[in-house]
């Protein structure tokens, strides 16, 4: 550390104190009963300013810099404004000693010898506070929460803002060391506020807030007036009788004086954030430093070891960034570091540290050897063994005990010193001197070898890593380069401050200056790149740069000069460069290079660098062919190019070496067909096409369809093409597609159908299956697309495909729940099985789910299904008519049902009781064997004995009653039937007999309860029963006799021949129940008035039931309007029936075959538009 005066200038008077403007530019000074205003800049005296009538003592400037105050003896304080004009002015009882801001609320507290005051521009009126003895200074901490009292009597009182003492500290001296000047230290990394107290006691000492002293009093050695932090609080600068400034740290370390004066220093101050420093003495002398602190340093390798806060040594690892701190506790004056060894002077001993272990990362370091002995010297150079002291021209060798072993006199001032490496104990030292002289000297050798001899002086040296080379920086900037052996200069660089050589490379050197860092390989031209500061060190690929007082490593590729080595073709030398530290990118060109100047090993390791595995294989595929003896460097070369990328270079080498194919191949895989096509020119038209098939297939993997279809067209491959265009949908392409190719093409034309059927474009499908004449797979086309219509016109032009065309067609209609239609479909279609299956499932569903109408309509239509099977197929003749009967009683039952079911199950009900009556009566009375699913006998019997209950059937009632006894009642209508049991028992025994059913036949009244079911128990004649009220009709069936056709018979009955009218006998014959008329037809006796009345009598007594058989008379006797006729298809035989009652009209649905009585038809008609029974619309013409 250096001071350099500034500017000097002398007042009149004693200047007591100081203070600067907070930006540093103006210099406030106390000098007698004016303040004088300085320029910091040059010393000019800006302005004096009057306003004290008596010595000012004081003055303090804001923080903010907008006012400034002063105190003078005069017990007046004034408040300045930054413009120099006076504000304000308040007083005190006695002499003012110190002012101070509040550096953050800008509070002012001014001091007296008997109290002080706080004031603040927000308040009128100044807080004063009494003091118990004389206040000389004070001091406010950095938050500005409290204020330091300094007084006479050797007392620190800290108060807080309000003024109230809140900590006392008591000096040992008491008043006989009478506090002179305090200051907190204004550094922010402080964890605690610290208070620098100087007193008259010559001590220095170092107090927390709380009181606590730090450390031990630190002696003086004279009286201290004023003490002063620096900006940063790094360090402190005391004056006082010994009449200069001393620097100390903030430790209280002294380090050095920063300037001498010819009387007492009263006050001193550091210029805000600079080294700045300005004293003012008691003889009116103001003196203005600047502060210098050197750089103290040493390097070896990467290792750096330097000097912080004057006495502290920092020792960096470059390469790890680790850092240790060895605190010296005293001014550290020179430094010098050597692989495992640090020696430090400092002004009474030096330290010789060493390493804890060989470790190349480890940074512990020990005190080894201390030489306690004051050293003179410029430069400080340590040894394994030794440490060297340069003084100007002598060089001194001493051991580790300070013992003085060899000493070498120059000729010239030593400018240069550094330790070059060697054994233990005798390691080399290059020396460089100022009359440009270069000696390598020995530690234990007494004479120094003289290098070279150059006319400039040395500045920095450097040799080269084998010894074989020397940089030299002269004074005028110039880095010279010497062979040591023959003492040529090799080359010469301008604008060099420090010079570097690579210790990993021979030929590698660097040089900095001007800004720029400049590296030189072999002799190859200078790469220059910024960068500030001095080279000091240069290691791999990197650079040790010594920048102010900081040390960087700097990494550099070694770029530029690999590629100065690749232009000349030097790969292996470029290899070494690349080995110092290139980028990805410079490795992948050295190894191209290489590979391209067929240097195989060289591009092999630096593709294991980049990690090239791709090149690593055509490197080992290329050495393997030359042991197998293949020489032709073109052919390598080729293939070199073609991994590169270089396609046109690498086909002309192919051709020249005669492998054309090759260069083919190369262009087709890589998908450049257009250049394989300048290739081939107007060659093979087979490899053209076989160009064109594999530019289509690159066209698909790369995602252009559409390209490759046309590709794909042009080259005749037609089944991909299709397929392109099907998988993309691309309708208009397939259309074109079908309708170039040729219908012999049956294949692809398939192919494209199929993908028109599946891409919904069903017309243009049809059109090719047309195209190809493909008829069964354009049905299965229409079937597939539901297009019905079209299907059945090609099955009535193809009978065929009826088959395919209506069972697929019926299986639809089933899927979507429309059965009767597909019952017809697979009826038409000729699968009698499936119809039947269909309906039987309908029956069933309807059954199950109640719907007793729909029911009676399936069975009916079954039973017609098994007449048409059994018409169909003899051999199930039998079985199919059996069915039929049964189908048709079953249809019976449901139809009646679905009445009863009603009246049961829903809340109204419309029929008529008669209605229920004979429905529920016929339904017992065919019940007598198993009872169908889904019909109820407790409805039936609950219906019956309701019915007959109201009609006064109370017989029939009763007997239904206890039948219902013996079944399982819901419990609905359990209490209904439990009171009509109850009820019917207060009725007669007997049945009304207007309800007793009469048989047209025998006119026997039946019971109501018929033990033989619905025939009449006399002559054995079924009832017919009308299919809606279900009373019994007055029908009588007949029979033809043997030799009559149906035919014939209608043609009979259709004569309506006239009756004579004649005279007949007739017989009364009276039994038990009944009397009957009866036609005397004895032969000869031609009276009959009608002779089918005749064949009606019937005798009581037969068990068998006897038909009615009519011959050709009887048929030609009857009227066409009293004949019913059920027209069955065969095998069944017609069945004729005669109305007895001819003015009683009945209809039967020419359908079905069911009677109803005309009326009742009617209005059925008229309500559901079509038969009740059968459902046959009234629109419908035939049966």
């Amino acid at each position: 550390m250096r001071a350099v005066l500034t500017w000097r200038d002398k007042a009149e008077q004693c200047i007591y104190d100081l203070a600067f403007k907070p930006d540093g530019t103006q210099l406030i000074l106390a000098a007698g009963n004016r303040l004088l205003v300085y320029d910091t800049s040059d010393g000019t005296l800006l302005q004096p300013l009057k306003g004290h009538k008596d010595t000012v003592y004081c003055v303090a400037y804001a923080k903010d810099g907008k006012r400034f105050a002063s105190g003078s003896a005069d017990k007046s304080i004034i408040i300045w404004t930054s413009k120099l004009e006076g504000i304000l002015k308040y007083t005190h009882n006695d002499s003012i000693q110190c002012v101070s801001y509040n550096p953050v609320t800008h509070q002012l507290a001014s001091c007296s010898s008997s109290d002080f005051g706080l004031w603040s521009p927000e308040q009128k009126s100044v807080s004063k506070h009494k003091s118990s003895s004389k206040i000389t200074c004070c001091s406010w901490t950095n938050d500005g929460q409290y204020l330091a009292l300094g007084m006479s009597n050797g007392i620190i009182s800290i108060r807080n803002k309000n003024g109230e003492e809140k900590v006392k500290i008591e000096r040992p001296g008491g008043s006989l060391s009478p506090i002179w000047s305090i200051c907190w230290n204004p550094s922010r990394e402080e964890h605690n506020d610290i208070l620098a107290v100087a007193d008259w006691g010559q001590k220095l000492s170092f107090y927390q807030l709380s009181g606590k002293q730090i450390g031990k009093d630190r002696p003086l050695n004279f009286d201290p007036c004023c003490i002063s932090y620096f900006t940063k609080g790094e360090y402190i600068l005391v004056g006082g009788s010994d009449k200069q400034v001393s620097l100390f740290t903030k430790d209280g370390v002294r380090l050095g004086t920063v300037g001498e004066q010819n009387s007492w220093v009263w006050t001193c101050r550091v210029k805000p954030d600079s080294n700045y420093v300005v004293v003012g003495c008691q003889d009116g002398t103001i003196s203005f430093y600047q502060l210098i602190f050197s750089t103290v340093h040493g390097l070896y390798k990467d290792r750096y070891a330097y000097r912080d806060s004057m006495t502290d040594v920092i020792v960096q690892h470059l390469i790890t960034e680790q850092k240790v701190r060895i605190k010296c506790r005293e001014l550290v004056k020179k430094i010098a570091i050597y692989k495992n060894r640090l020696a430090i002077q400092l002004p009474e001993k030096i330290l010789i540290y060493e390493l804890y272990s060989d470790d190349s990362a480890d940074m512990h370091y020990r005190v080894k050897e201390k030489i306690v002995k004051k050293f003179e010297c410029n430069l400080l150079v340590v040894c394994a063994d030794h440490i060297i002291l340069c003084q100007e021209k002598r060089l001194q060798c001493l051991s580790f005990s300070g013992v003085k072993e060899r000493e070498w006199q120059m000729e010239s001032l030593i400018r240069y010193i550094k330790v070059i490496g060697g054994p233990a104990g005798r390691e080399g030292l290059l020396v460089g001197l100022k009359n440009g002289q270069i000696l390598k000297i020995f530690v234990d050798n007494l004479f120094a070898i003289v290098l070279l001899k150059q006319a400039t002086a040395v500045r920095c040296l450097d040799m080269s890593a084998s010894r074989n080379k020397l940089a030299v920086v002269d004074e005028n900037d110039t880095c010279l380069v010497y062979d040591i052996h023959t003492k040529e200069l090799l080359f010469q660089e301008p604008n060099a401050n420090s010079v570097a050589w690579n210790t990993q490379c021979e030929d590698m050197l660097c040089f900095s200056g001007g800004g720029y860092l400049n590296i030189k390989a072999s002799t190859f031209p200078v790469h220059q790149q910024k960068l500030q500061g001095f080279v000091v060190g240069y290691n791999g690929s990197k650079i040790f740069c010594l920048h102010v007082f900081s040390m960087s490593a700097v990494e550099v590729p070694q770029s530029a000069p690999m590629y100065q080595y690749l232009d000349r073709k030097m790969f292996k030398e470029a290899y070494q460069i690349a080995c110092l530290g290139v980028t990805d990118t410079d490795w992948r060109e050295l190894a191209m290079e290489a590979l391209e100047g067929l240097e195989f090993e060289t591009a092999k390791k630096a593709f294991t660098r980049v990690q090239d595995l791709r090149y690593l294989e055509l490197i080992s595929s290329i050495e393997e062919r030359k042991k197998r003896g293949e020489t032709n460097n073109d052919l390598f070369l080729a293939d070199v190019f073609s991994y590169q990328g270089k396609f046109h270079e690498a086909a002309k080498l192919y051709k020249r070496s005669g492998h054309e194919s090759l260069a083919l191949d190369m262009y087709t895989d890589l998908c450049m067909f257009e250049y394989a096509k300048d290739f081939l020119g107007s060659g093979d038209p087979k490899e053209t096409k076989m160009l064109i098939t594999k530019q289509a297939d690159w066209a698909r993997n790369i995602n252009e369809p559409k390209a490759a279809v046309e590709m794909y067209v042009s080259a005749g491959e037609h089944a991909k093409a299709i397929e392109i265009s099907g998988n993309h949908g691309w309708v208009d392409m397939l259309i074109d597609i079908a309708r170039k190719l040729d219908k012999a093409e049956r294949e692809p034309l398939l192919m494209c159908a199929h993908y028109f059927k599946k891409l919904d474009s069903p017309g243009y499908a049809a059109e090719t299956y047309l195209k190809i004449g493909d008829l069964k797979s354009l049905v299965q086309l229409y079937v597939d697309t539901k297009r019905w219509d079209e299907a059945f016109a090609l099955g009535e032009k193809h009978p065929e495909f009826k088959d395919d065309i209506y069972v697929p067609y019926a299986q639809w209609l089933a899927e979507n729940d429309r059965f009767e239609e597909a019952q017809k479909a697979f009826h038409k279609a000729g699968r009698q099985g499936e119809a039947v299956r269909v309906l039987e499932q309908l029956t069933h569903n309807a059954v199950v789910e109640s719907r007793f109408s729909d029911a009676a309509y399936y069975y009916w239509m079954l039973s017609m299904q098994c007449l048409d099977m059994a018409q169909a197929d003899p051999a199930q003749k039998d079985v199919m008519l059996e069915k039929f009967h049964h189908f048709q009683h079953l249809a019976e039952l449901y139809h009646g049902y679905q009445t009863i079911h009603r009246y049961t199950e829903e809340p109204f009900s419309f029929d008529l009781p008669e209605t229920l009556f004979n429905i529920s009566k016929f339904l017992l009375h065919s019940l007598t064997k198993a009872t169908p699913l889904g019909i109820s006998k407790v409805n039936t019997l609950f219906t019956l004995a309701k019915q007959s209950k109201a009609l006064g059937a109370y017989k029939l009632a009763r007997h239904a009653y206890d039948k219902l006894r013996g079944l399982q009642i819901p419990a609905r209508i359990q209490k209904s039937i439990e009171l009509g049991t109850l009820t019917i028992r207060s009725k007669p025994f007997h049945d009304s007999e207007e309800l007793v059913p009469l048989c047209y036949r025998c006119s026997t009244n039946n019971p109501l309860l018929n033990n033989l079911g619905n025939v009449c128990i006399n002559c054995r004649q079924p009832f017919i029963f009308s299919a809606s009220s279900y009373e019994v009709l007055h029908l009588v069936e007949f029979y033809l006799e043997e030799g009559i056709t149906d035919e014939e018979a209608v043609a009979l009955i259709d004569l309506e021949a006239p009756r004579h009218k004649r005279e007949g006998k007739w017989q009364e014959i009276t039994s038990n129940n009944s009397q009957t008329l009866k036609l005397d037809e004895t032969i000869g006796s031609i009276g009959d008035d009608d002779p089918f009345t005749a064949k009606l009598s019937f005798e009581q007594g037969g068990s068998e039931f006897v038909p009615v058989v009519v011959n050709r008379s009887v048929l030609r006797s009857m009227s066409r309007r009293d004949v019913l006729i059920k027209r069955w298809p065969p095998p069944l035989q017609w069945q004729y029936f005669r109305s007895l009652l001819p003015d009683a009209s009945i209809t039967m649905c020419p359908s079905c075959f069911q009677m109803f009585h005309s009326e009742d038809y009617e209005l059925l008609v008229l309500q559901h538009a079509c038969c009740p029974y059968c459902r046959r619309r009234i629109d419908d013409t035939g049966p």
